[in-house]
């Protein structure tokens, strides 16, 4: 009898075998190293990305325009695997753009198919929503059920996505003809990752000369597909959270920096040109700290260690912690460059244990 059939004859449930957390890492370095082969100078973000796919969160990427966040999501979802959907954001998209098509078949006759989000069915692994500002908010209440529930009602009856993971994309520049994603569709975000053109001149030099980095469709055809098991992350996911253990030194830690964020005034924080007192509104929900606990071990794990460090918090504390701090409208336009400076002075003014 295998271990997926062994009964634990105590509460009748069936015993599932022990996640190998060893074997798994090399299976994450390796997923690292394939979609490096997509794209270059991007060594933060790609680890970001590692560590939200570990962690089972949604992924918002954020950039200009040709710094490369299509070809990193393409690679990405070959090398995990699975069911792929796609869908890229208009201003004319509507909700049930993402659940059926509509047309008229060669015969003159009218039909009916499945839309991205449904098109794969339950298997579905990655959806990748292109140019996601583009969308009306209607079509981001639909993906935000989709990003919390992992479900779709459609054709009299609910569908469900097991093993779902969204990513998406916006680009910055641009205004006309976007619309600005609500709170409560950013906090579905696990992270929001800034893709930006490297610094490096070797590197910056190749992506210009280089024949290679100009055929897109080549270089994430280069991706050993299939990397992951889209079926099996979730488990490993658990394992992880489970085993990655937390001092109480650092769940100390971990309170202080939400107090901080939450109420920069009272936690005694200067922000320059800044009324702290004025400035934080909302945000930093439970769920938030919860997910920065949550990469944080996945970040333990991929190096190595079973146990948080004050370093694996700030490490992945802007990108899961930033867009769920809500701003006084006066200084929303400025947004970036406060919160930033707003987490520098969070780190700066809490003692780490």
């Amino acid at each position: 009898m295998s271990l997926h059939e062994r009964v634990n004859m105590s509460n009748g449930s069936v015993a599932s075998p022990p996640v190998d957390l060893a074997a798994w890492r090399e299976r994450a370095l390796r997923f690292e190293h394939e979609v490096g082969k997509a794209v270059v100078g991007q060594s933060r973000a790609l680890r970001l990305l590692t560590i939200a796919v570990f962690a089972r969160g949604h992924v918002l990427l954020e950039g200009d325009v040709g710094v490369g966040k299509t070809t990193m999501l393409q690679a990405v979802a070959r090398a995990i695997g699975g069911a792929y959907g796609r869908v890229e954001g208009t201003i004319d998209l509507m909700p049930g753009d993402l659940v059926y098509h509509t047309y008229l078949d060669e015969h003159g006759k009218p039909r009916v198919e499945p839309g991205p989000v449904l098109r794969e069915g339950e298997d579905l692994a990655v959806f990748f929503f292109n140019e996601i500002n583009r969308a009306r908010p209607q079509v981001h209440s639909l993906l935000l059920r989709l990003m919390a529930e992992r479900t779709l009602s459609a054709f009299n009856r609910e569908y469900a996505f097991p093993y779902l993971q969204v990513f998406a994309d916006r680009n910055q520049v641009e205004r006309e003809e976007t619309f600005e994603l609500p709170a409560a569709a950013r906090d579905r975000f696990f992270m929001e990752v800034a893709i930006t053109a490297p610094d490096d001149a070797a590197t910056r030099r190749a992506l210009v000369f280089d024949p290679r980095f100009h055929d897109v469709a080549a270089l994430v055809a280069g991706v050993t597909p299939g990397v992951l098991e889209p079926a099996a992350l979730d488990g490993v996911a658990r394992a992880i959270q489970s085993r990655v253990a937390a001092s109480e030194s650092v769940q100390h830690y971990v309170e202080a920096l939400w107090r901080a964020v939450r109420d920069p005034a009272g936690a005694g924080l200067v922000v320059d040109a800044v009324d702290t007192s004025r400035l934080v509104v909302g945000g930093a929900s439970p769920r938030g700290i919860a997910n920065l606990v949550r990469a944080a071990r996945v970040r333990a794990w991929l190096e190595g260690r079973d146990m948080l460090v004050p370093e694996d918090l700030r490490a992945v504390f802007f990108e899961v912690v930033a867009h769920r701090v809500f701003l006084a409208p006066v200084y929303e336009p400025h947004r970036d460059t406060i919160v930033r400076a707003l987490c520098k002075a969070v780190f700066d003014h809490v003692p780490a244990p």
